[in-house]
């Protein structure tokens, strides 16, 4: 987009209403660039709309009531760094200058300012604006921070993919994306982690970085692989081209093990899962060789390979459906559509039929899925009913399908049902979350240095989140709905009580008594003494 076409959005600042009124009409904005969104009359004003509203640059007088220019300025540079602050003032004193010098400010301008001067000025500021966009949308730029990420981006996915995070067409689109070729008919996943022998003082980071180089070294050329760094630990993909070339692959990590010993004096444990023919079971492989470490402790020896198949050797009768398999039903009733749900099930199904499975491995498998989904409804708080919606246990139920076409259907029934009511109880949350921020606010709407940063520990959710919910349910942002709580009850005690003005300020949170008429005028259109006296003068009447 041509930045040249662009209107930056101006905020105006300045206590005098007249003075503002000049500022909009003396120039002409959009021929400079620049959309007038906005005015305010002193410098707490100007804050909460900065919050609201995207501004680029702010024209603001310095001597203003509740917060000036200078204050101003230095909290919008605070929280946005590339807003630009323009600073105009009557008193020619060099202190001023020399504080919008420190804040960063773009320009100081003595009052009276000209059309001339101001135009001169904004027109700099429209350059700086384009300039700054053109450069964060340089295309070689951003090829050239790509590329420089690209390494870390990779091994952040293939740590997602050996996690069970991303899976199936959504992994293949990022492995292509990110330029990664895990094209292979077999693969198997292997953890190493080492520890000093040498009684160096080398950091954990400084050995798996040394461990990396020694890794990527000697595979190089003997066999395709992926390394990353795992936490404290490196994760190793290999892909091969057939099941057996796992003893190439346990020959291979016992040469690292001596080598790392040998060389960089380091300890290391190497442990393997089991060779799979589908790269969506990595993650199964990944966690039988985190399972294999475990082991680390037991069989102490100086360095060592371990296969989780020589440790954890499986019974001839378990059931051999990866974990992924429930993952996926399960990230598609909490955050897929019913189509993506239907292709989780069916693929479910088509694993028990192509494996052959005896009917008791047909039991076991359906009993850990149903297990797990209620697992998913107990999180949520629901009940056993709430999920399968029926009186009888739902276990009794696998037994009485004639086929898998039957299975898979009361599968598909019971997803499309949790998907149902996990939709509800996140629309129910909202609005308890909602109904406790409220109940909050009116127990503290009194304290002075109530916020939302305060609001939101109390609640235990992010800013973010909890400014999105609680904007759609309320019809108002957080500083809004506050300021019309303590209003509300300010107007009760001006009604019941006969407190001075600055007693009821103080009782509604505002520490300013001046900065609470302000608020209390911009609302009701006058002062709460007035407001008060009109309340009397009603009853006389």
């Amino acid at each position: 987009m041509d930045t040249k076409n662009e209107l930056y959005n101006i905020l105006l600042v300045d206590d005098e209403a007249d003075v503002l009124q000049v500022m909009k009409r003396k120039i002409d904005w959009e021929a400079l660039g620049f959309s007038m969104v906005g005015t305010a009359e002193n410098g707490q004003e100007a804050l909460e709309i900065a919050e609201q509203t995207h501004i680029d640059v702010v024209l603001t007088d310095i001597k203003m009531p509740f917060m000036d220019g200078l204050t101003l300025c230095r909290k919008l540079k605070e929280n946005y760094r590339n807003m630009k602050v323009v600073i105009y003032s009557g008193f020619d004193e060099f202190e001023y200058a020399r504080e919008a010098i420190h804040l960063e400010a773009e320009e100081y301008l003595l009052k009276p300012i000209s059309s001339k001067d101001l135009t001169e000025v904004f027109r700099k500021i429209k350059t700086a604006l384009d300039h700054e966009i053109a450069e964060r949308r340089n295309v070689y730029r951003l090829n050239e921070y790509y590329q420089k990420s690209l390494p870390a981006m990779q091994e952040q996915l293939l740590t997602s993919i050996l996690e069970g995070h991303t899976t199936g067409e959504r992994a293949k689109s990022l492995l292509q994306t990110y330029d990664l070729n895990l094209d292979s008919p077999c693969y198997a996943a292997a953890i190493l982690r080492g520890s000093s022998t040498g009684g160096g003082e080398n950091p954990l980071q400084l050995l798996n970085l040394s461990l990396m180089g020694l890794v990527q070294d000697y595979l190089t050329d003997k066999i395709r692989h992926h390394c990353i760094n795992y936490l404290d630990r490196i994760a190793i993909i290999f892909l091969t081209e057939t099941p057996e070339a796992l003893s190439n692959i346990l020959y291979h990590l016992d040469q690292i093990c001596k080598m790392a010993d040998r060389i960089l004096k380091i300890r290391v444990t190497a442990a393997v899962g089991q060779i799979v023919t589908d790269f969506t079971n990595l993650t199964a492989s990944f966690q039988e060789a985190a399972n294999a470490m475990e082991y680390r402790t037991i069989i102490a020896a100086e360095s060592q390979v371990i296969y989780i198949n020589d440790i954890e050797p499986r019974p001839e009768d378990s059931v051999e459906l990866p974990e992924y398999n429930y993952q996926e039903i399960l990230r598609a009733v909490k955050l897929g559509n019913r189509e993506e749900t239907y292709q989780a099930i069916h693929q479910f199904i088509k694993t028990l039929r192509c494996r052959a499975v005896t009917p008791s491995q047909y039991q076991l498998a359906c009993m850990e899925l149903l297990t797990e989904f209620t697992k998913v409804g107990r999180s949520y708080q629901l009940d056993v009913r709430d999920i399968f919606g029926q009186e009888r246990v739902p276990w009794q139920e696998i037994d009485q399908f004639s086929s898998l076409e039957e299975l898979e259907a009361w599968l598909l029934d019971i997803c499309t049902n949790l998907r149902r009511k996990l939709r509800h109880e996140r629309k129910d949350s909202t609005m308890r979350l909602t109904e406790k921020a409220k109940e909050y606010i009116e127990e503290h709407y009194m304290e002075s240095d109530l916020s939302a940063d305060t609001l939101c520990r109390y609640l235990n959710v992010s800013a973010a989140y909890f400014s999105t919910v609680f904007k759609r349910e309320v019809g108002l942002g957080f500083a809004s709905y506050l300021t019309k709580i303590r209003l509300e009850h300010a107007v009760q005690l001006l009604s019941s009580t006969e407190d001075k003005t600055y007693i009821i300020a103080e009782a509604v949170g505002y520490m300013e008594p001046n900065y609470f008429s302000y608020v209390f005028k911009k609302e009701f259109g006058i002062s709460p003494s007035k407001y008060r006296a009109n309340l009397k003068k009603e009853v006389n009447e």
